[in-house]
């Protein structure tokens, strides 16, 4: 469970990202942030991440209370987040597997398990006959079908995705959003985007921000600004 009350974020030369803004989102649950370019959402999703210190208000993620002073458990709270950015951030000098394995690696997970989750990760994405393969050799949307991969390994209970179709075609952009139904249900998704598309036809819920204000949340919403 994810739950921001009053939370506010001010940047030191005083621009206000987000103004006492409050929600709860369940375990499992499908939550699209939309608004203009500035309305706040990438600063909700880095606050989940902890990137960010709060300027007033209180942030719970699952049972991390992250806004607490006393809050230094930054590594346990990450390693149940997988975040996918809207260019992929891949290391190009690593194969697909080892892409996918490199935060599991990180975080000292036996080798085992590393394989079996990985071998299940890139199966979910539909990629397990390229593991070996470098990602200069992929299209854009192989490349973000990797990093859903990588973000959904190590038993991750949230994934944050911040305009994960953002530089994908329309068609590419669907078979993204196929994986996303895979995993509805099975993990806490929170997804910022300027599709139109996508947010009317899933009908999940919706957040509308505005100049950092939560302006309304839709259970089964459209793209309504």
């Amino acid at each position: 469970m994810i739950t921001f009350e009053k939370v506010t974020k001010k940047f030191p030369l005083g621009n206000v990202a987000l103004e006492e803004i409050s929600f709860e989102i369940k375990d499992n649950e499908f939550v699209f942030l939309v608004g203009p370019s500035g309305a706040g959402k990438t600063t909700i999703l880095k606050l989940i991440l902890n990137e960010y210190p709060l300027t007033s208000g209180s942030i719970m993620v699952n049972d991390f209370h992250i806004s607490s002073k006393k809050f230094h458990d930054v590594e346990k709270l990450r390693q149940k987040i997988g975040m996918i950015f809207q260019d992929f951030k891949i290391l190009n000098d690593k194969n697909i597997y080892e892409n996918v394995a490199v935060s599991l690696k990180i975080a000292s997970f036996p080798s085992a398990y590393i394989t079996q989750a990985v071998g299940e990760a890139l199966a979910l994405v539909n990629l397990s006959k390229k593991a070996e393969v470098f990602p200069s050799q992929l299209s854009a949307g192989e490349l973000q079908r990797v990093a859903i991969a990588r973000a959904i390994t190590g038993d991750r209970d949230i994934i944050l995705a911040d305009e994960p179709t953002g530089n994908l075609d329309p068609k590419t952009s669907w078979e993204i959003m196929k994986i996303f139904k895979k995993l509805d249900g099975k993990k806490t998704i929170l997804f910022a985007t300027h599709n139109t598309d996508i947010v009317n036809s899933m009908q999940k819920r919706v957040f509308v921000l505005k100049e950092g204000k939560l302006t309304k949340d839709a259970k089964k919403g459209g793209y309504d600004l």
